[in-house]
C-alpha cells in the first residue's frame, strides 16, 4: 500500500516537531539542514522551501516555545492573593519544564548564547515576569508599611531564583516537582529566618498543578 503523502502544512509541522528535537539535542550550531532533513526523510530543498534555512526554522520553534511560556507566567500570575500568585507561577513553570524539556533546553540554552529571535527571548520573558511579581510585591510592602520602591530588587531576586532552580532541576528530577516548588516558595515568601520546616503548597497551587498535567501544559 503506498504512503500518504503529506499536505504541506503537516510536512511544516513535522519539520517543526523535528527541529525542536534536534535543537534540543545538538543545539542551534550542532544541527544542520542536512541532519533535519534525513530525520524527516525529504531533502534539504523541503527544509528550504519552508523555512528558507535553518535560522528560519529556529525562529518559528522559539517563537512557538515563547508564546507558550509567556501564556503559562502570564496566566498563573492574573488571580488569586500574593503568595497564591507566586505559588501558580512557579508550579507553572517547573511544570512546562517537565512536559516541555526540549522547548525549555532551547530558550535557557541557545537563547542565553545570542542565538535569540528578534527582540523576544527568554530573558525578556523573564523581564515581564520581574514587572509583574513586582506589583504584587509592591501591594504587599504597602501593606507592610516597607518601601514600594524595593519591590523590583525583590522581584528580580525571586524570578532569578526561580528560573535558575528550574535550571537545576533538568538534572534532578530525582527531586518531586511538588517538593522543589514548595521549597522555592519558602525561600521566596518566607526568607531564611523565616523558613517553614516541611513546607507545602497551598491548596489552590495544588490544584492548578493538576489542571496543568490534566491539560498537557
Amino acid at each position: 500500500m503506498a504512503r500518504q503523502r503529506m499536505t504541506g502544512r503537516q510536512r511544516r509541522e513535522q519539520l517543526i516537531e523535528i527541529g525542536r528535537r534536534a535543537f534540543a539535542e545538538r543545539g542551534f550550531d550542532g544541527t544542520s539542514v542536512e541532519d533535519i532533513a534525513a530525520r524527516a526523510g525529504v531533502s534539504k530543498p523541503v527544509v528550504y522551501e519552508h523555512f528558507g534555512g535553518k535560522e528560519g526554522l529556529y525562529a518559528v520553534v522559539v517563537d512557538r516555545e515563547m508564546n507558550h511560556l509567556e501564556k503559562v507566567i502570564t496566566e498563573s500570575l492574573v488571580r488569586g492573593r500574593s503568595r497564591e500568585r507566586i505559588e501558580k507561577a512557579v508550579v507553572a513553570l517547573l511544570t512546562y519544564v517537565e512536559q516541555d524539556t526540549d522547548g525549555f533546553v532551547i530558550l535557557v540554552r541557545d537563547a542565553g548564547a545570542g542565538q535569540a529571535t528578534g527582540d523576544r527571548s527568554y530573558s525578556t520573558l523573564l523581564n515581564q515576569a520581574v514587572s509583574q511579581v513586582s506589583h504584587i510585591l509592591g501591594d504587599k510592602f504597602e501593606r507592610q508599611g516597607l518601601n514600594r520602591d524595593h519591590a523590583v530588587l525583590y522581584g528580580q531576586a525571586m524570578v532569578g531564583m526561580v528560573s535558575m532552580s528550574a535550571q537545576w532541576w533538568l538534572e534532578h528530577r530525582e527531586v518531586p516537582k511538588d517538593e522543589i516548588a514548595a521549597h522555592i516558595v519558602n525561600l521566596c515568601w518566607n526568607g531564611l529566618a523565616g523558613l517553614e520546616p516541611e513546607p507545602a503548597l497551598s491548596e489552590p497551587a495544588a490544584k492548578l498543578r493538576t489542571e496543568l498535567e490534566k491539560e498537557g501544559i
